[in-house]
């Protein structure tokens, strides 16, 4: 597609911005973001219990590097509950999880008459890390986890927002964690996203495909007490051009972002985590103005 028009650009925008406001949620469909400390193993047997709270405003729309005119917006409230056992298989320790996410997203601005999603579910994340090094004593880590998400969640090619995706897709994505001092770690996180087919997209049922998408992310957490660690980190997603009808819609991703949180056990098996953050630099899609991310989690 030579030149973008605002219907073009709106659908892109949407798709590459809003059509996965899911876990490990991040503001692009091209992303499976996680939290610091993620990639550290629990001893087999243990279980954890898991309810995320994200909230994030969107206040602009980029192509190709330029923002474009006008004043859309974008807010989501989304809510994700997520299961994790750990277990050993031939020695090595695993941890099946499922996430499901459940939310709203809401037209702002010059995007109101997008109106809102309603409150809905997302499309199910089936998941599984397998830690290839596990070493508690010097504090490292590293596994790989492979992504598989179902689409079961709401979806309906005459609404412009939803949660569902209406497609299937496969993320492999590897974790390293190093203790570099007693009170100061760093993770690393890579991963790559391959995109099944969406044949029902949007009001003409079109086809939808989308090239694969990588994303790397790193972390620093310093530990201030026992109980508390202070966290800042930041990420890089590139790719994920989508094509609507076999036609180019020049919307690949090269976006960077960056956060900062804390984790707080107030009591040996419950956490809580709040982190805050916001897009640096966008190529393509809506740009996060303010994201906060809420974590609690129990371990049993």
């Amino acid at each position: 597609m030579g030149n973008l028009n605002k219907g073009s650009l709106l659908k892109a925008a949407l798709w590459g911005g809003v059509a996965l406001c899911t876990p490990m949620a991040s503001t692009a469909a091209w992303a499976t973001d996680v939290d610091a400390g993620d990639y550290v193993a629990l001893p087999p047997g243990s279980n954890l219990a898991i309810v995320y709270a994200q909230f994030a405003e969107r206040d602009a729309i980029y192509a190709k590097g330029d923002k474009q005119p006008g004043d859309p917006g974008l807010d989501s409230t989304v809510f994700i509950l997520r299961g994790v056992h750990y277990m050993d298989i031939a020695g090595l320790t695993v941890d099946p999880q499922f996430l499901l996410p459940l939310g709203q997203l809401e037209g702002k601005g010059d995007t109101h008459a997008l109106g809102k999603s309603g409150g809905a579910a997302g499309d199910l994340i089936l998941a599984a890390t397998v830690w290839l090094v596990n070493k508690p004593k010097s504090n490292t880590y590293f596994g790989i986890t492979p992504f598989v998400y179902v689409p079961t969640g709401s979806y309906d090619r005459t609404r412009p927002l939803n949660l569902g995706e209406n497609r299937w897709k496969f993320v492999l994505q590897g974790g390293f964690v190093k203790g570099v001092t007693p009170k100061i770690s760093i993770d690393l996180v890579g991963d790559v996203t391959f995109y099944g087919k969406n044949n029902d997209f949007g009001s003409s049922s079109a086809r939808l495909t989308q090239s694969a998408s990588g994303q790397f992310q790193a972390f620093a957490r310093y530990q201030l007490k026992p109980n508390l660690d202070f966290r800042v980190g930041g990420s890089f997603v590139t790719g994920g051009e989508t094509r609507i009808d076999g036609i180019r819609q020049q919307d690949q991703a090269s976006n960077w972002k960056g956060n900062v949180g804390m984790a707080w056990f107030p009591a040996k098996t419950v956490q809580l985590l709040a982190t805050y953050g916001r897009d640096i630099s966008v190529r393509s899609g809506f740009r996060e103005s303010n994201r906060l991310n809420l974590r609690l989690l129990k371990v049993f």
